[in-house]
Formats: C-alpha cells, structure tokens, sequence
C-alpha cells in the first residue's frame, strides 16, 4: 500500500471519498511527521559536522562522516520540498471548504428566504399597508373621541364671548366709579378754635431796633 493510499484510503469502487475535514486533518498529520524527521535529520547533521571537525583530514573515518551529512542534508531538502507541497495542498483545501461552507450557507438562507416569502406578493404587501393606515386613522379617532370631555362642546361663538367679556369689563368699570364717587360725602375735619401763639416780645424789639438803624443810615 502507498503512502497516499495510507494516508487517504484506497481507491475501492464504491468507496465513499473523504470529506475535505478528513483529508485537511490527515494533511495536517503528515505535516507534523515530516517536521519531525526534519528536528532529527538537522540533529544528525550537526552531529557528524562536529565529528568531521574533530577528526580532521588524517582520519579516514572523517571522510565517511561528511558522506553521511551530504546524505542527511538531501533528504532534508527533499523533506522541505514534500513540506511545501503538502502545505500548499492543505492551504487550497481549506480555501476550498470555506467555500463550500459559504455557498452551503449562503443556499440555506436563500431558501428560507423563499419560504418566508412563499404566501407574500406586492398587492398583499400594499393591501396589508393600506389595512395598517386604516387601522392607526381609526386608533386616532378613537383616542380623540375618548379625550374630550363630556358635557362641553367645543364649538362657541367668538362674538357672544367678546361682548360678555366686554359687559363684565364694564361693570367692574362702574363699580369703580361709584366707590370714588362715594367720598365727596365724607366730613372734614373743623377749623381749630384756639388763636395761634403770638411772637416773643424780644423778637420784636429786635426788629424795631434794625429798622431804626436802617432808617437813620438812609438820612
């Protein structure tokens, strides 16, 4: 059996192909394998360098030593290059699932669109508007008629009120006049009947005296 045949399964007629979660997992697997045997084969070769060193030219055994690390160094580089490939592989894989789990994804939510549109059509969405509209022009009514008290209208005539306003202005107006009027009828209070006090008696002779001074400076 081939490696590919161990790591993905016979070829069987009949045979049910792996799944792309399957195959990434074994890809995977091999990766980390061969990751190992790289670890190893680098350990080998830094090995017989350092045997290779320590031996010099004049040990034949030196020789058989690089032999084995040229050997080493070409199967890690064949390791490298199955490496690269296999990551590639899984890469585009991967790539490949997203995909399909997209699409798978982006069919299951078309569908349900479908069916949540199956029994719509534009006249049932328009008549289910116009039923809408009715309905809160009607809920609107309602609250109005419920709002407005009972027992008071109100339509009013705005002339009836301006001319009671303007009779109640003119009431309170002669009220006014007839409480002023009423105070010409109050009595106010009499004329003492005592004299004044008359002035001190030095005060006028004081008087007299200045006049006299004044008369006698004008002779």
């Amino acid at each position: 059996m081939s490696v590919l045949e161990r790591l993905f399964g016979s070829r069987s007629k009949g045979g049910k192909a792996p799944t792309p979660q399957e195959a990434i997992q074994r890809l995977r697997e091999t990766e980390e394998m061969l990751a190992k045997k790289q670890d190893f084969l680098e350990k080998k070769i830094e090995q017989e360098l350092i045997t290779a060193k320590k031996n010099g030219t004049k040990n034949k055994r030196a020789a058989v030593r690089l032999l084995r690390k040229k050997r080493y160094e070409k199967q890690l580089a064949q390791i490298d290059g199955t490496l690269s490939t296999i990551e590639f592989q899984r890469e585009a894989l991967e790539n490949a699932n997203t995909n399909t789990e997209v699409l798978k994804n982006m069919g299951m939510a078309a569908k349900a669109m479908k069916a949540a549109h199956e029994n719509m059509d534009i006249d049932k969405v328009d008549d289910l508007m116009q039923d809408i509209t009715e309905q809160q022009e009607l809920a609107q009514e309602i609250s109005d008629a419920i709002s407005k008290p009972i027992g008071f209208g109100e339509e009013y005539d705005e002339d009836e009120l301006m001319a009671e306003l303007e009779e109640l202005e003119q009431e309170e107006l002669d009220k006014n006049l007839l409480e002023i009027g009423g105070t010409e009828d109050v009595t106010l209070p009499s004329v003492p009947s005592t004299s004044l006090p008359s002035r001190p008696a030095k005060k006028e002779e004081e008087e007299d005296d200045d006049m006299a001074d004044l008369q006698a400076w004008a002779s």
